[in-house]
Protein backbone atom coordinates (compact mmCIF):
# COMPACT_ATOMS: atom_id res chain seq x y z
CA UNK A 1 0.00 0.00 0.00
CA UNK A 2 2.89 2.34 0.82
CA UNK A 3 4.48 1.80 -2.59
CA UNK A 4 1.18 2.26 -4.43
CA UNK A 5 0.59 5.53 -2.59
CA UNK A 6 4.08 6.75 -3.49
CA UNK A 7 3.58 5.96 -7.17
CA UNK A 8 0.17 7.66 -7.19
CA UNK A 9 1.66 10.77 -5.59
CA UNK A 10 4.51 10.76 -8.14
CA UNK A 11 2.15 10.54 -11.12
CA UNK A 12 -0.38 13.04 -9.79
CA UNK A 13 2.23 15.68 -8.98
CA UNK A 14 3.74 15.34 -12.46
CA UNK A 15 0.31 15.54 -14.12
CA UNK A 16 -0.57 18.78 -12.29
CA UNK A 17 2.71 20.31 -13.45
CA UNK A 18 4.90 20.16 -10.35
CA UNK A 19 8.62 20.17 -11.26
CA UNK A 20 9.94 16.62 -11.48
CA UNK A 21 12.52 17.01 -8.65
CA UNK A 22 9.71 18.14 -6.33
CA UNK A 23 7.51 15.29 -7.58
CA UNK A 24 10.21 12.81 -6.58
CA UNK A 25 10.54 14.46 -3.18
CA UNK A 26 6.76 14.47 -2.64
CA UNK A 27 6.68 10.75 -3.45
CA UNK A 28 9.49 10.08 -0.98
CA UNK A 29 7.78 12.10 1.75
CA UNK A 30 4.53 10.18 1.22
CA UNK A 31 6.39 6.88 1.65
CA UNK A 32 8.12 8.12 4.79
CA UNK A 33 4.93 9.23 6.52
CA UNK A 34 2.79 6.28 5.41
CA UNK A 35 5.42 3.79 6.63
CA UNK A 36 6.36 5.74 9.75
CA UNK A 37 10.04 5.98 8.79
CA UNK A 38 12.46 8.57 10.23
CA UNK A 39 12.97 11.08 7.40
CA UNK A 40 15.99 12.68 9.09
CA UNK A 41 17.97 9.46 8.71
CA UNK A 42 17.48 9.52 4.94
CA UNK A 43 18.86 13.03 4.39
CA UNK A 44 22.48 12.09 5.32
CA UNK A 45 22.14 9.07 3.04
CA UNK A 46 21.19 11.30 0.11
CA UNK A 47 24.13 13.63 0.71
CA UNK A 48 26.60 10.75 1.14
CA UNK A 49 25.55 9.19 -2.16
CA UNK A 50 26.03 12.52 -3.95
CA UNK A 51 29.54 12.95 -2.56
CA UNK A 52 31.13 11.68 -5.78
CA UNK A 53 33.75 13.20 -8.05
CA UNK A 54 32.01 11.53 -10.99
CA UNK A 55 29.06 13.90 -10.62
CA UNK A 56 31.34 16.84 -11.45
CA UNK A 57 31.30 15.49 -15.00
CA UNK A 58 27.69 16.54 -15.45
CA UNK A 59 28.00 20.33 -15.00
CA UNK A 60 31.24 20.33 -17.00
CA UNK A 61 29.68 18.60 -20.02
CA UNK A 62 26.60 20.83 -19.76
CA UNK A 63 28.86 23.89 -19.79
CA UNK A 64 30.92 22.52 -22.69
CA UNK A 65 27.76 21.96 -24.74
CA UNK A 66 26.51 25.47 -23.99
CA UNK A 67 29.83 27.04 -24.99
CA UNK A 68 29.89 24.96 -28.19
CA UNK A 69 26.45 26.24 -29.07
CA UNK A 70 27.16 29.92 -28.44
CA UNK A 71 30.80 29.80 -29.58
CA UNK A 72 30.16 28.63 -33.14
CA UNK A 73 31.72 25.19 -32.76
CA UNK A 74 28.43 23.47 -33.64
CA UNK A 75 28.19 25.44 -36.88
CA UNK A 76 31.68 24.41 -37.94
CA UNK A 77 31.01 20.75 -37.17
CA UNK A 78 27.95 20.93 -39.41
CA UNK A 79 30.02 22.59 -42.14
CA UNK A 80 32.51 19.74 -42.05
CA UNK A 81 29.83 17.06 -42.23
CA UNK A 82 27.88 18.70 -45.05
CA UNK A 83 30.96 18.90 -47.27
CA UNK A 84 31.16 15.12 -47.17
CA UNK A 85 27.49 14.08 -47.04
CA UNK A 86 25.43 16.96 -48.36
CA UNK A 87 25.91 16.73 -52.13
CA UNK A 88 23.06 14.42 -53.10
CA UNK A 89 19.28 14.53 -52.83
CA UNK A 90 18.33 14.07 -49.20
CA UNK A 91 21.92 14.63 -48.16
CA UNK A 92 21.06 17.57 -45.92
CA UNK A 93 18.87 15.31 -43.78
CA UNK A 94 21.78 12.89 -43.43
CA UNK A 95 23.97 15.86 -42.46
CA UNK A 96 21.48 16.69 -39.69
CA UNK A 97 21.57 13.14 -38.31
CA UNK A 98 25.35 12.79 -38.41
CA UNK A 99 25.88 16.29 -37.00
CA UNK A 100 23.70 15.40 -34.02
CA UNK A 101 25.81 12.28 -33.47
CA UNK A 102 29.05 14.28 -33.64
CA UNK A 103 27.74 17.04 -31.38
CA UNK A 104 26.46 14.41 -28.94
CA UNK A 105 29.98 13.01 -28.76
CA UNK A 106 30.99 16.27 -27.09
CA UNK A 107 27.96 17.59 -25.22
CA UNK A 108 26.58 14.31 -23.88
CA UNK A 109 23.07 15.80 -23.73
CA UNK A 110 20.03 15.24 -25.96
CA UNK A 111 18.44 18.62 -25.25
CA UNK A 112 21.70 20.48 -25.91
CA UNK A 113 22.22 18.53 -29.14
CA UNK A 114 18.66 19.19 -30.30
CA UNK A 115 18.81 22.90 -29.40
CA UNK A 116 22.14 23.58 -31.10
CA UNK A 117 21.96 21.44 -34.24
CA UNK A 118 18.22 21.86 -34.66
CA UNK A 119 18.38 25.65 -34.54
CA UNK A 120 21.07 25.65 -37.24
CA UNK A 121 19.67 22.95 -39.52
CA UNK A 122 15.89 23.57 -39.35
CA UNK A 123 15.90 26.70 -41.57
CA UNK A 124 18.40 25.09 -43.96
CA UNK A 125 16.26 21.96 -44.32
CA UNK A 126 13.15 24.06 -44.94
CA UNK A 127 15.00 26.07 -47.58
CA UNK A 128 16.01 22.80 -49.23
CA UNK A 129 12.36 21.71 -49.60
CA UNK A 130 11.73 19.64 -46.47
CA UNK A 131 8.33 19.90 -44.81
CA UNK A 132 8.31 21.41 -41.33
CA UNK A 133 6.66 18.30 -39.95
CA UNK A 134 9.44 16.04 -41.15
CA UNK A 135 12.08 18.53 -39.98
CA UNK A 136 10.64 18.49 -36.45
CA UNK A 137 10.39 14.69 -36.40
CA UNK A 138 13.92 14.21 -37.76
CA UNK A 139 15.71 16.63 -35.43
CA UNK A 140 13.80 15.34 -32.38
CA UNK A 141 14.88 11.75 -33.04
CA UNK A 142 18.40 12.76 -34.07
CA UNK A 143 18.78 14.91 -30.97
CA UNK A 144 18.38 11.80 -28.82
CA UNK A 145 21.69 10.57 -30.25
CA UNK A 146 23.26 12.94 -27.71
CA UNK A 147 22.49 10.41 -24.97
CA UNK A 148 23.67 7.37 -26.95
CA UNK A 149 26.87 8.49 -28.66
CA UNK A 150 29.53 8.64 -25.91
CA UNK A 151 30.35 10.42 -23.74
CA UNK A 152 26.78 10.48 -22.50
CA UNK A 153 25.52 12.33 -19.43
CA UNK A 154 22.79 9.71 -19.13
CA UNK A 155 25.32 6.88 -18.94
CA UNK A 156 27.32 8.79 -16.33
CA UNK A 157 24.21 8.88 -14.14
CA UNK A 158 23.52 5.19 -14.78
CA UNK A 159 27.09 4.20 -13.95
CA UNK A 160 27.00 6.27 -10.78
CA UNK A 161 23.76 4.67 -9.60
CA UNK A 162 24.60 1.10 -10.63
CA UNK A 163 28.28 1.07 -9.64
CA UNK A 164 29.32 -0.07 -13.12
CA UNK A 165 32.26 1.20 -15.19
CA UNK A 166 31.51 4.54 -16.85
CA UNK A 167 33.55 3.65 -19.93
CA UNK A 168 31.80 0.29 -20.28
CA UNK A 169 28.43 2.07 -20.23
CA UNK A 170 29.69 4.57 -22.81
CA UNK A 171 30.74 1.77 -25.15
CA UNK A 172 27.51 -0.19 -24.62
CA UNK A 173 25.39 2.51 -26.28
CA UNK A 174 27.76 3.25 -29.17
CA UNK A 175 26.63 0.51 -31.58
CA UNK A 176 22.90 1.09 -30.91
CA UNK A 177 23.59 4.78 -31.58
CA UNK A 178 25.30 3.97 -34.87
CA UNK A 179 22.40 1.69 -35.88
CA UNK A 180 20.01 4.57 -35.25
CA UNK A 181 22.16 6.93 -37.34
CA UNK A 182 21.98 4.49 -40.25
CA UNK A 183 18.23 3.87 -39.94
CA UNK A 184 17.40 7.58 -39.55
CA UNK A 185 19.44 8.30 -42.67
CA UNK A 186 17.68 5.55 -44.65
CA UNK A 187 14.21 6.81 -43.65
CA UNK A 188 15.29 10.34 -44.59
CA UNK A 189 16.55 9.25 -48.00
CA UNK A 190 13.34 7.34 -48.75
CA UNK A 191 11.34 10.43 -47.76
CA UNK A 192 13.53 12.70 -49.90
CA UNK A 193 13.18 10.41 -52.91
CA UNK A 194 9.38 10.60 -52.71
CA UNK A 195 9.28 14.36 -52.15
CA UNK A 196 9.74 16.30 -55.42
CA UNK A 197 10.25 19.58 -53.52
CA UNK A 198 13.59 18.46 -52.12
CA UNK A 199 16.51 19.43 -54.32
CA UNK A 200 20.16 18.45 -54.37
CA UNK A 201 21.90 20.60 -51.78
CA UNK A 202 24.16 23.23 -53.31
CA UNK A 203 27.56 23.59 -51.69
CA UNK A 204 27.54 27.27 -52.57
CA UNK A 205 25.05 27.85 -49.74
CA UNK A 206 27.33 26.25 -47.19
CA UNK A 207 27.97 27.91 -43.88
CA UNK A 208 30.12 31.01 -44.27
CA UNK A 209 33.72 30.88 -43.21
CA UNK A 210 34.60 33.09 -40.27
CA UNK A 211 37.21 35.73 -40.92
CA UNK A 212 38.16 34.21 -44.25
CA UNK A 213 40.17 31.45 -42.54
CA UNK A 214 38.72 28.49 -44.34
CA UNK A 215 41.18 25.85 -43.21
CA UNK A 216 41.50 27.02 -39.62
CA UNK A 217 37.93 26.95 -38.34
CA UNK A 218 36.94 23.37 -39.23
CA UNK A 219 40.18 21.96 -37.84
CA UNK A 220 39.56 23.44 -34.40
CA UNK A 221 36.03 21.97 -34.38
CA UNK A 222 37.14 18.52 -35.53
CA UNK A 223 39.91 18.34 -32.94
CA UNK A 224 37.46 18.75 -30.06
CA UNK A 225 35.74 15.33 -30.26
CA UNK A 226 39.07 13.74 -31.20
CA UNK A 227 40.74 15.11 -28.07
CA UNK A 228 37.84 14.25 -25.76
CA UNK A 229 37.18 10.71 -27.01
CA UNK A 230 40.85 9.95 -27.59
CA UNK A 231 41.80 10.96 -24.06
CA UNK A 232 38.99 8.88 -22.53
CA UNK A 233 39.50 5.65 -24.47
CA UNK A 234 43.27 6.06 -24.59
CA UNK A 235 43.30 5.92 -20.80
CA UNK A 236 44.86 9.37 -20.48
CA UNK A 237 41.95 11.04 -18.69
CA UNK A 238 38.93 10.05 -16.66
CA UNK A 239 35.50 11.15 -17.92
CA UNK A 240 35.51 13.95 -15.35
CA UNK A 241 38.92 15.18 -16.45
CA UNK A 242 37.97 14.97 -20.13
CA UNK A 243 34.85 17.05 -19.42
CA UNK A 244 37.06 19.70 -17.84
CA UNK A 245 39.36 19.60 -20.88
CA UNK A 246 36.31 20.06 -23.14
CA UNK A 247 35.43 23.29 -21.31
CA UNK A 248 39.02 24.55 -21.29
CA UNK A 249 39.35 23.80 -25.01
CA UNK A 250 35.97 25.28 -26.02
CA UNK A 251 36.50 28.66 -24.35
CA UNK A 252 39.53 29.89 -26.39
CA UNK A 253 38.11 28.33 -29.57
CA UNK A 254 34.85 30.25 -29.13
CA UNK A 255 36.59 33.51 -28.21
CA UNK A 256 39.67 33.49 -30.42
CA UNK A 257 39.21 31.06 -33.31
CA UNK A 258 35.58 31.60 -34.33
CA UNK A 259 35.13 34.90 -32.47
CA UNK A 260 31.41 34.23 -31.99
CA UNK A 261 31.64 34.28 -28.20
CA UNK A 262 31.97 37.40 -26.09
CA UNK A 263 31.73 38.10 -22.39
CA UNK A 264 27.94 38.37 -22.53
CA UNK A 265 27.39 35.04 -24.31
CA UNK A 266 29.99 33.41 -22.03
CA UNK A 267 28.09 34.70 -19.00
CA UNK A 268 24.85 33.37 -20.52
CA UNK A 269 26.51 29.96 -20.95
CA UNK A 270 27.58 29.91 -17.31
CA UNK A 271 24.11 30.88 -16.11
CA UNK A 272 22.38 28.33 -18.35
CA UNK A 273 24.74 25.55 -17.24
CA UNK A 274 24.31 26.54 -13.60
CA UNK A 275 20.51 26.40 -13.82
CA UNK A 276 20.56 22.99 -15.52
CA UNK A 277 23.06 21.63 -13.01
CA UNK A 278 21.06 22.91 -10.06
CA UNK A 279 17.91 21.18 -11.26
CA UNK A 280 19.76 17.90 -11.85
CA UNK A 281 21.48 17.96 -8.45
CA UNK A 282 18.22 18.60 -6.59
CA UNK A 283 16.67 15.76 -8.57
CA UNK A 284 19.60 13.46 -7.72
CA UNK A 285 19.18 14.13 -4.02
CA UNK A 286 15.44 13.43 -4.14
CA UNK A 287 15.88 10.26 -6.18
CA UNK A 288 18.59 8.92 -3.88
CA UNK A 289 16.15 9.10 -0.97
CA UNK A 290 13.34 7.65 -3.09
CA UNK A 291 15.47 4.76 -4.39
CA UNK A 292 16.54 3.94 -0.83
CA UNK A 293 12.90 3.73 0.17
CA UNK A 294 12.16 1.49 -2.82
CA UNK A 295 14.88 -0.92 -1.74
CA UNK A 296 13.68 -0.87 1.88
CA UNK A 297 10.17 -1.75 0.69
CA UNK A 298 11.36 -4.51 -1.69
CA UNK A 299 9.92 -2.78 -4.75
CA UNK A 300 12.23 -4.61 -7.26
CA UNK A 301 11.13 -7.98 -5.88
CA UNK A 302 7.49 -6.93 -6.06
CA UNK A 303 7.87 -5.91 -9.70
CA UNK A 304 9.56 -9.20 -10.58
CA UNK A 305 6.76 -11.11 -8.87
CA UNK A 306 4.13 -9.17 -10.83
CA UNK A 307 5.93 -9.73 -14.14
CA UNK A 308 6.42 -13.47 -13.57
CA UNK A 309 2.77 -13.79 -12.61
CA UNK A 310 1.86 -12.46 -16.06
CA UNK A 311 4.32 -14.73 -17.88
CA UNK A 312 7.37 -16.80 -17.04
CA UNK A 313 8.73 -16.41 -20.56
CA UNK A 314 11.90 -14.30 -20.43
CA UNK A 315 11.20 -12.77 -23.82
CA UNK A 316 7.75 -11.61 -22.72
CA UNK A 317 9.06 -10.22 -19.42
CA UNK A 318 11.72 -8.19 -21.26
CA UNK A 319 9.01 -6.87 -23.57
CA UNK A 320 6.91 -5.76 -20.58
CA UNK A 321 9.92 -4.05 -18.99
CA UNK A 322 10.58 -2.23 -22.26
CA UNK A 323 6.97 -1.03 -22.39
CA UNK A 324 7.26 0.23 -18.82
CA UNK A 325 10.41 2.20 -19.63
CA UNK A 326 8.89 3.69 -22.78
CA UNK A 327 5.97 4.96 -20.69
CA UNK A 328 8.40 6.42 -18.14
CA UNK A 329 10.28 8.12 -20.98
CA UNK A 330 7.00 9.61 -22.21
CA UNK A 331 6.21 11.06 -18.79
CA UNK A 332 9.55 12.61 -17.87
CA UNK A 333 12.91 13.66 -19.28
CA UNK A 334 15.71 11.13 -19.84
CA UNK A 335 17.70 12.04 -16.69
CA UNK A 336 14.64 11.66 -14.46
CA UNK A 337 13.71 8.42 -16.19
CA UNK A 338 17.07 6.78 -15.68
CA UNK A 339 17.23 7.89 -12.05
CA UNK A 340 13.82 6.34 -11.41
CA UNK A 341 14.23 3.14 -13.44
CA UNK A 342 17.75 2.12 -12.42
CA UNK A 343 17.13 1.27 -8.74
CA UNK A 344 13.79 -0.37 -9.54
CA UNK A 345 14.61 -2.39 -12.65
CA UNK A 346 18.33 -3.19 -12.38
CA UNK A 347 17.81 -5.92 -9.74
CA UNK A 348 15.00 -7.34 -11.87
CA UNK A 349 17.22 -7.47 -14.96
CA UNK A 350 19.99 -9.17 -13.00
CA UNK A 351 17.49 -11.83 -11.90
CA UNK A 352 16.64 -12.37 -15.57
CA UNK A 353 20.33 -12.83 -16.40
CA UNK A 354 20.70 -9.54 -18.26
CA UNK A 355 24.10 -7.87 -17.85
CA UNK A 356 23.99 -4.43 -16.18
CA UNK A 357 26.06 -3.14 -19.11
CA UNK A 358 23.52 -4.42 -21.63
CA UNK A 359 20.77 -2.91 -19.51
CA UNK A 360 22.51 0.47 -19.86
CA UNK A 361 22.06 0.26 -23.64
CA UNK A 362 18.48 -1.03 -23.38
CA UNK A 363 17.56 1.81 -21.05
CA UNK A 364 19.28 4.42 -23.21
CA UNK A 365 17.36 3.38 -26.35
CA UNK A 366 14.11 2.97 -24.40
CA UNK A 367 14.13 6.33 -22.68
CA UNK A 368 15.31 8.01 -25.85
CA UNK A 369 12.35 6.62 -27.76
CA UNK A 370 10.00 7.58 -24.94
CA UNK A 371 11.13 11.19 -25.23
CA UNK A 372 9.85 11.42 -28.80
CA UNK A 373 6.79 9.16 -28.40
CA UNK A 374 3.37 10.86 -28.29
CA UNK A 375 1.31 11.93 -26.42
CA UNK A 376 3.79 13.59 -24.04
CA UNK A 377 7.06 13.43 -26.05
CA UNK A 378 9.07 16.26 -24.41
CA UNK A 379 11.77 16.34 -27.10
CA UNK A 380 9.19 16.26 -29.88
CA UNK A 381 7.59 19.42 -28.47
CA UNK A 382 11.02 21.07 -28.17
CA UNK A 383 11.73 20.19 -31.80
CA UNK A 384 8.37 21.65 -32.77
CA UNK A 385 9.28 24.97 -31.19
CA UNK A 386 12.64 24.98 -32.93
CA UNK A 387 11.31 24.01 -36.38
CA UNK A 388 8.05 25.95 -36.17
CA UNK A 389 6.03 22.77 -36.81
CA UNK A 390 2.82 21.74 -35.06
CA UNK A 391 2.67 18.38 -33.33
CA UNK A 392 -0.08 17.11 -35.66
CA UNK A 393 2.24 17.72 -38.62
CA UNK A 394 5.11 15.85 -36.95
CA UNK A 395 3.05 12.97 -35.62
CA UNK A 396 2.89 10.69 -38.68
CA UNK A 397 6.57 11.15 -39.51
CA UNK A 398 7.62 10.70 -35.88
CA UNK A 399 5.71 7.41 -35.74
CA UNK A 400 7.41 6.39 -39.00
CA UNK A 401 10.83 6.93 -37.42
CA UNK A 402 9.71 5.04 -34.33
CA UNK A 403 8.44 2.09 -36.41
CA UNK A 404 11.37 1.80 -38.81
CA UNK A 405 14.29 2.99 -36.66
CA UNK A 406 13.62 3.06 -32.92
CA UNK A 407 11.70 -0.20 -32.49
CA UNK A 408 14.11 -2.30 -34.62
CA UNK A 409 17.06 -0.87 -32.69
CA UNK A 410 15.36 -1.57 -29.37
CA UNK A 411 14.59 -5.16 -30.37
CA UNK A 412 18.17 -5.74 -31.51
CA UNK A 413 19.63 -4.19 -28.36
CA UNK A 414 17.30 -6.14 -26.05
CA UNK A 415 17.51 -9.59 -27.58
CA UNK A 416 21.05 -9.62 -29.04
CA UNK A 417 23.38 -8.96 -26.09
CA UNK A 418 26.49 -8.90 -28.28
CA UNK A 419 25.38 -5.59 -29.82
CA UNK A 420 25.92 -3.76 -26.54
CA UNK A 421 28.58 -6.00 -24.99
CA UNK A 422 31.08 -6.53 -27.79
CA UNK A 423 32.87 -3.17 -27.44
CA UNK A 424 33.14 -3.29 -23.62
CA UNK A 425 34.54 -6.80 -23.99
CA UNK A 426 37.05 -5.76 -26.65
CA UNK A 427 38.26 -2.89 -24.47
CA UNK A 428 38.54 -5.20 -21.46
CA UNK A 429 35.89 -3.55 -19.27
CA UNK A 430 33.89 -6.74 -18.89
CA UNK A 431 34.94 -10.38 -19.14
Amino acid sequence: MTVVLALVVLLLTMVIGLPIPLSFMASAVSMVFSAGLPFESLIPYGFSKMNSVLLLTIPLFILAGSIMDKGGIGKKLIGCVEKVLGRFKGGLGVVTVVSCAVFGAISGSSSATLSCIGAIMAPRLEENGYDKGFIGALISSSGVLGILIPPSMLMILYAWMSGESVLACFLATLIPGIILVILFSVVNLVYARKNPNIKVYQAATALPQVGGKKERGPLAAILMPVIILGSIYGGLLTPTESAAVAVIYAIPVGFLVYREMNLKTFKDSLISAGKSTGVIMIMLFAVMILSRLYVMNNVPKMILTILTSISENRTVILLLINLFMVIIGMLMDDCSGILLCTPILLPVMKELGVSPIQFAAIMGVNLGMGNITPPTAPLLYLAGRISGAEVKDMLKLALTLIAFAWIPTLIITTYIPLVSLILPQLFGYIK
